[in-house]
C-alpha cells in the first residue's frame, strides 16, 4: 500500500513480447505531482519513451490505462479511466522525425477503472507485441496472458458477450477492440460495455498493434483514505450538490443529445463538414424525438446520479437493434454533419461504428470530407469503389464505414484520417480537411465561436473539443481527467469545491483551488513538452482555411467567420499567459522550474 493515502501505489507492467509481468511501485513524487489518470499517464509515457520519433505502432510505444484517486470510492460520477499513449493519428507540419506524433489521452466511463482499483492497481502499462492475438486476465494478484485467436475479427457487441462466457464470471469488467483496431485503422477506439468508448487519438489502433484484443479485470480490494471523517463529510456535500443541481436533472432527461437542437439553434453545430452551424432538421434526431420514439432505458456509470447514457430501439428498414444513442457527438458527427436526419438510420450508423470499434468523431469527419470532395468533383465513384456518397445517404455511409474498418479499397486511405486523404486528393481539398495536428475536430463548429477555436488549436492531443477554451479551463480539465471525475458534473461550478475537499480527504494532501489548478497546469505542460520534443511548433497550433474563409450562409450566426489577425493575437496572448515562447511555443525555463518539471525534463 502506498505511503500516499488513496492509492495502492502499484502499477502492473506487462510486456507482451516476452510475456513478462511485473508489479512496480509508483514513485511517491509522481502521485503527489501528477495525481492519477491523465496526469500520471503522461508522466509514465514520458518516462517510457526516452527518445522522440518512436513509431506509435512499434512494440516500444506503451499503452497505459490509469485510474484516478477517486476511482473505486463511492464518489459521484468518478469512474473514469484514462488511456494514454503516443498517437498513431497525429503529425506535425514538419519534424526531423518520420514518426513524430503527439501524446494522446482518451477517457472512458463505466466500470473498468474502479474494478482495476479493486484488483489492487492504480494502472496498467502494456508494451511489446504478442505473436498472435491475445487477451489479459487480471484477478487480484493473478495475472495471465491468454490466447484470443478464436476471437479474431469478432465485432464488439458479440465479443462483449462471448468474453464473459469464456471467463464464466460476470464480475469481470472488460475493455476491447473491434475489427478496426485489429486492422490498425488509425482512429480505432477501445470499447467497454459495447457502447462506451475511449475514442480519440487512435488508442484502439495502438492496442491492435500489440495483438491485444481485450483486458478483463476483477478484484476484491480497496485503497485506504487519509481522513475518513473528512471524506464522509465532503462526500455527503458532493452528493447533495449534484442532487440539487438543475444540470443533474437535465443530464438524466436528455443526456448529451439535449444539445443537438440547442447547438443548431445557436449556430454552433457541425453541419455539412463544418460548412454551416445550423441544421434545420436537427429536431428529427434530437433528445425530444429520441425520448418519444427511441429511448427505452437510461444508463449510469458506477456511482453516477446523472445516468446520461440512453439506450434505444428502432423499427423499420434500419430496425432490429438495441443500442445507445444518439449522443451529441455521435448524433452530430454522424448525423447533422452528414445531413442525415433519419433517426433509425442514424442509430444503425452509430451501432455499426461502435460494433466495428471506430472513433465516431473521426469517422464522421472523414466521411463528411469525402462527401464534400465527391460533391465538388475532386473524386468520383471509381475512387469510392462505386459508392454514391451523397449528403444524407444512410446506405452510402454504412458502406464507407465498412470499407474503413477493413481497410478495403478506398477504406485503406480513409483509415488514415482526413489529413492523409487531403494530401492524396489535393486540388485545394486541404482547405476543408477539418483537423488540427491530424486529429479530426468534433461536433462544435467555430466560425462564430473564437474561444472554441483556441480550444481546438492548442489541444495537446490535436483537435479536442474538451480541451478548454482558455488556459485556466485547460488546467482545471487536466486535473478533472487526473482525478477520475467525469467532466459533465464538473462543468457545474458548485461541484468544484467538493471535488477539492474529497481529494484532500482521500490523499491527506491539502489542496486549495490554486494548488489544484497548479497541478493541472503541470500536467498540461508536461504534455506540451512531449509534443515539443517530437517537433510540434506554433505552426501546428492552427486551423483549416474553412474557418477563416467560409462564412455561414444560414442560421443565427449567418455571415460569421474567424478573423486570422485576431486569432493570431488571441494565440499570442494565450502563449504569454502560459509562459511559453510566442514564436516556438516552447515552455520557458522559468515556467518549467515553477511547475517542478526541471528534474523530469
Amino acid at each position: 500500500m502506498s505511503s500516499v493515502k488513496g492509492y495502492f501505489g502499484k502499477l502492473l507492467y506487462i510486456d507482451l513480447s516476452s510475456g513478462k509481468i511485473e508489479k512496480r511501485t509508483i514513485p511517491e513524487e509522481d502521485l503527489t505531482k501528477f495525481i492519477g489518470g491523465r496526469g500520471l499517464g503522461a508522466k509514465i509515457l514520458w518516462d517510457n519513451l526516452k527518445k522522440p520519433g518512436i513509431d506509435p505502432l512499434s512494440p516500444e510505444n506503451p499503452i497505459i490505462f490509469t485510474t484516478g484517486p477517486f476511482s473505486g470510492f463511492p464518489v459521484p460520477s468518478a469512474s473514469r479511466t484514462c488511456v494514454v499513449t503516443k498517437s498513431p493519428l497525429t503529425s506535425p507540419v514538419r519534424s526531423t522525425y518520420p514518426h513524430a506524433s503527439t501524446i494522446t489521452y482518451s477517457n472512458i466511463g463505466g466500470f473498468f477503472g474502479p474494478e482495476l482499483r479493486f484488483a489492487g492497481y492504480d494502472g496498467i502499462v502494456i508494451t511489446g507485441k504478442a505473436n498472435s492475438l491475445c487477451y489479459i486476465v487480471i484477478d487480484d494478484e493473478r495475472v495471465e496472458i491468454r490466447d484470443a485467436k478464436k476471437f479474431k475479427g469478432m465485432r464488439t457487441d458479440a465479443f462483449d458477450k462471448k468474453i464473459l462466457e469464456e471467463l464464466k464470471d460476470r464480475r469481470y469488467k472488460t475493455v476491447y477492440i473491434g475489427p478496426a483496431g485489429e486492422n490498425l485503422v488509425r482512429y480505432a477506439c477501445i470499447i467497454h460495455t459495447s457502447a462506451r468508448a475511449a475514442g480519440r487519438g487512435g488508442v484502439g489502433c495502438v492496442m491492435g498493434s500489440k495483438n491485444l484484443k481485450a483486458i478483463a479485470v476483477k478484484g476484491s480490494s480497496q485503497p485506504n483514505v487519509a481522513n475518513h471523517k473528512k471524506f464522509l463529510t465532503a462526500l455527503e456535500k458532493a452528493r447533495l450538490t449534484l442532487q440539487n443541481s438543475p444540470s443533474t436533472k437535465y443530464w438524466r432527461n436528455y443526456g448529451t443529445a439535449g444539445y443537438i437542437v440547442k447547438s443548431s439553434d445557436q449556430g454552433t453545430e457541425t453541419v455539412r463538414n463544418f460548412r454551416e452551424g445550423t441544421f434545420p432538421e436537427a429536431y428529427k434526431i434530437g433528445a425530444e424525438a429520441a425520448r418519444r420514439d427511441v429511448w427505452v432505458r437510461d444508463i449510469a456509470c458506477l456511482y453516477c446520479p446523472l445516468a446520461c447514457k440512453k439506450s434505444g430501439r428502432t423499427k423499420g428498414k434500419y430496425g432490429g437493434i438495441v443500442h445507445d444513442g444518439p449522443e451529441y457527438e455521435t448524433g452530430v458527427m454522424l448525423g447533422t454533419n452528414l445531413l442525415i436526419s433519419d433517426m433509425a438510420g442514424l442509430l444503425k450508423i452509430i451501432y455499426n461504428v461502435d460494433d466495428l470499434g471506430i472513433d465516431a468523431i473521426s469517422v464522421g469527419a472523414v466521411i463528411g470530407y469525402l462527401m464534400e470532395a465527391y460533391e465538388k468533383g475532386m473524386i468520383n465513384k471509381k475512387f469510392l469503389d462505386g459508392i454514391d456518397l451523397k449528403w444524407g445517404s444512410v446506405d452510402a455511409t454504412l458502406k464507407i464505414i465498412d470499407k474503413i474498418a477493413y481497410r478495403d479499397g478506398v477504406g485503406e486511405l480513409a483509415s488514415k484520417g482526413v489529413k492523409a486523404l487531403s494530401q492524396k486528393i489535393g486540388q485545394g481539398s486541404e482547405k476543408f480537411a477539418i483537423h488540427v495536428k491530424g486529429t479530426e475536430l468534433a461536433a462544435h463548429n467555430i466560425q462564430g465561436n473564437p474561444p472554441r477555436a483556441l480550444c481546438y488549436a492548442t489541444a495537446n492531443r490535436g483537435g479536442c473539443h474538451l480541451n478548454g477554451d482558455n488556459a485556466q479551463a485547460q488546467n482545471f480539465r487536466a486535473m478533472i481527467d487526473s482525478t477520475g471525475v467525469c467532466l459533465f458534473p464538473a462543468m457545474d461550478n458548485s461541484y468544484e469545491e467538493p471535488i477539492i475537499s474529497m481529494l484532500s480527504a482521500i490523499t491527506g494532501i491539502e489542496y486549495d483551488r490554486a494548488q489544484f489548478l497548479k497541478a493541472g497546469e503541470r500536467v498540461f505542460n508536461l504534455e506540451k513538452l512531449f509534443n515539443y520534443r517530437e517537433g510540434f511548433r506554433r505552426e501546428d497550433d492552427w486551423l483549416p482555411d474553412r474557418f477563416f474563409e467560409d462564412a455561414f450562409t444560414i442560421g443565427p450566426k449567418k455571415g460569421a467567420v474567424l478573423d486570422r489577425a485576431k486569432f493570431r493575437d488571441m494565440l499570442n496572448q494565450y502563449y504569454k499567459e502560459r509562459g511559453w515562447d510566442t514564436e516556438t511555443t516552447k515552455p520557458s525555463e522559468s515556467k518549467i522550474k515553477e511547475l517542478g518539471l526541471a528534474k523530469i525534463i
